[in-house]
């Protein structure tokens, strides 16, 4: 508990205790013939330990012209029963009680948003205190904001690492959890990409910095995890714009009901005013205005704690509305480490020949498949070969060598030009080669499907969605035989990062529901900002991914996409049962406090009742 939960937990001691003490009293009648006035003195004591903060903020609040809120509503109906009880029957009670136990209410929701947001502060720890930046005179302890890129940090045996960069001595094993919820630890050794915020083991790292603390993933993470409640569902829209002409309105029915009742009626105003006080308790939006938000925060504080960053309540509604589900290919459904499968020469030309060619090709490019080629290669392009070499996107690289023009690429590459491939080959990338106009044959390169991939297509089919698609730039080959494995509905392939844009656009257009889509982040960030939820997926340390999608998996496990949707789905499930049950509840007990059938002890419960079990309802969605 907090320190302010703690004052507020010992004030609702001290005020229960008085309370119960009095009520005692007045049952044993001891000292007998206490004169009224002494007992509303007495009543207002335990009245003024719980109370006096809720009094103050009505006022503090009526002043700057926030009139009508839960605070004013609470303080004039238990000043109004005061009055009643001075200048009626002298039942003080109901009005102690009713601030007493919306105090208990109150902490109970104090307590549990926090239990809710705790999940999320965690990734707040992420952010690193400090770096050993090494200087000339050794090293010094700086601030991650201070070390610039292309200077070099040591990280040691169990510090959380501050900056992104590449490891360039030393050996350890990284525990990323924190960052993707996977707890086995990732090996890191000279050559490998470290990310801020995962924590070193038991070796030493120095790391040349790659990007300026702002720029780094924990930097990146946090703004996303701060951002997150800005980012409100309908629902949450819906209920905050209820809430701002429900108060008024209701205010106005007391009023009203307090007035009409005994001049349309033979009733006292006392009875009339009586009613009008359980209407205005009855009343309080308090049930709705915190169990909403704090389900959906619940619900995004969960998925954080699996490795899921979602970036808004909205983005959680959407999720659990979905119909379609888009793959990319490469990355997201199979593993992205692509290895020669078949060199297949044409004739005229030997394996090496037509391996050495794709390599000069290649020579430039970082690209999946262009590693794989060099790879095979097993030896280092000589780079004064090429005179010239240019990326034609979505096709493949023309370069100028000392042999000639080489064209490698796929097919439309070689159709642009003129030349006619052999396609009987197995499936797979085909990277199509030409020197000087003339084929010289293909090189089939396949990348492995992750073994988790099956099983989450299957589960997001349980979990209701009609269309499972999967958008790709590979040929058709190897775009159906992985779509089949894996059991997926339909398939686009040979599409440039456009057709992708032009083709989910075209789902969402006949789409029944929200279309979500899965991608790297990078290549596929059109069409991760125009589904209605994008996941990038394996976007640890990926800034493109975390700028463009709707939902980071902090790792590159297709398992997170449904356990997001069944998180969403359980999150607005709970959410809704939350609206529908507070606002039957408060319906019912305020034509019942209207009619005189109920009196103030059940506007508590329609109030302060209500409102714990919505919240305890909510905080269901902790144990996601």
């Amino acid at each position: 508990m907090t320190k302010k939960q703690k004052q507020t937990l010992l004030r609702i001691a001290v005020s229960g205790v008085l309370f119960i003490l009095l009520m005692v009293r007045d049952r044993l009648d001891i000292p007998a013939g206490l004169p009224d006035a002494a007992r509303l003195i007495l009543y207002l004591v335990p009245y003024a330990v719980i109370g006096w903060d809720v009094v103050w903020a009505a006022i503090r609040n009526a002043v700057r012209g926030n009139l009508f809120e839960e605070h004013f509503l609470m303080t004039v109906a238990t000043f109004a029963a005061f009055a009643l009880g001075a200048f009626g029957d002298g039942e003080y009670p109901e009005a102690v009680a009713v601030m007493l136990f919306y105090q208990i209410g109150e902490l109970f929701q104090s307590v549990a948003v926090g239990k809710s947001r705790k999940n999320v502060a965690e990734m707040m720890e992420l952010a690193p205190q400090y770096a050993w930046l090494e200087t000339e005179s050794g090293e010094i302890k700086a601030d991650p904001e201070d070390v610039r890129p292309g200077q070099t940090i040591t990280v040691k045996p169990g510090e959380r690492i501050p900056l992104d960069g590449e490891v360039i001595r030393g050996e350890s094993y990284v525990d990323t959890s924190s960052l993707t919820g996977e707890s086995v630890p990732v090996k890191a050794s000279p050559g490998d990409r470290v990310v801020s915020g995962c924590v070193n083991g038991n070796g030493t790292l120095t790391v040349k910095v790659t990007a300026p603390f702002k720029d780094s993933t924990v930097s990146r993470i946090l703004e996303l995890v701060e951002n997150a409640s800005s980012r409100k569902a309908r629902l949450e829209n819906f209920i905050t714009r209820f809430s701002r002409y429900y108060t008024p309105a209701v205010t106005l029915c007391a009023l009203l009901l307090a007035l009409l009742t005994p001049l349309t009626t033979d009733l006292s105003f006392s009875e009339g005013i009586r009613r009008a006080c359980s209407f205005l308790i009855v009343s309080c939006p308090c049930a709705l205005v915190i169990s909403v938000p704090l389900g959906f925060f619940g619900g995004i504080g969960a998925a954080s704690r699996k490795g899921i960053l979602v970036k808004g309540s909205n983005y959680l509604e959407a999720a659990a509305n979905a119909g379609i589900m888009v793959f990319d290919k490469t990355g997201t459904l199979t593993k992205g480490e692509f290895a020669v499968r078949e060199i297949l020469p044409a004739p005229g030309t030997d394996k090496s020949e037509l391996l050495e060619l794709c390599a000069l090709a290649e020579a430039q490019s970082d690209h999946p498949i262009a590693l794989s080629v060099k790879r095979a290669y097993g030896a280092k392009p000589d780079l004064s070969r090429i005179s010239s070499s240019e990326a034609i996107p979505g096709k493949g690289v023309r370069c100028v060598t000392d042999r000639g023009t080489v064209l490698a690429g796929n097919a439309a590459l070689m159709a642009d030009n003129g030349i006619e491939v052999n396609t009987d080959h197995p499936s797979g990338t085909a990277v199509y080669a030409a020197l000087d106009g003339r084929y010289m044959g293909v090189i089939v390169i396949s990348d492995a499907v992750k073994e988790d991939a099956a099983d989450a297509v299957a589960q997001l089919k349980r979990l209701g969605i009609k269309r499972t698609v999967m958008l790709t730039g590979d040929n058709e080959a190897a775009a159906r035989e992985v779509s089949q494995a894996l059991g997926i509905d339909e398939v686009y392939s040979g599409l440039l990062p456009a057709d992708k844009a032009a083709k989910a656009q075209e789902l969402m257009d006949g789409a029944d529901g929200s279309v979500c889509f899965a991608g790297d982040g990078i290549n596929d960030a059109p069409v991760l900002m125009l589904s209605d939820v994008g996941f990038a997926m394996g976007s640890l340390g990926s800034d493109a991914a975390i700028e463009a999608a709707d939902v980071v998996v902090m790792d590159d496990s297709p398992q997170k996409i449904p356990e997001t949707l069944r998180i969403a789905k359980k999150t607005v499930g709970v959410v809704r049962a939350n609206v529908i049950f507070a606002l039957a509840v408060k319906l019912a007990i305020l034509v019942l406090s209207a009619l005189g059938v109920s009196g103030m002890w059940t506007a508590v419960f329609g109030d302060v009742g209500v409102a714990i079990l919505c919240i305890l309802n909510s905080m269901r969605l902790l144990r996601l």
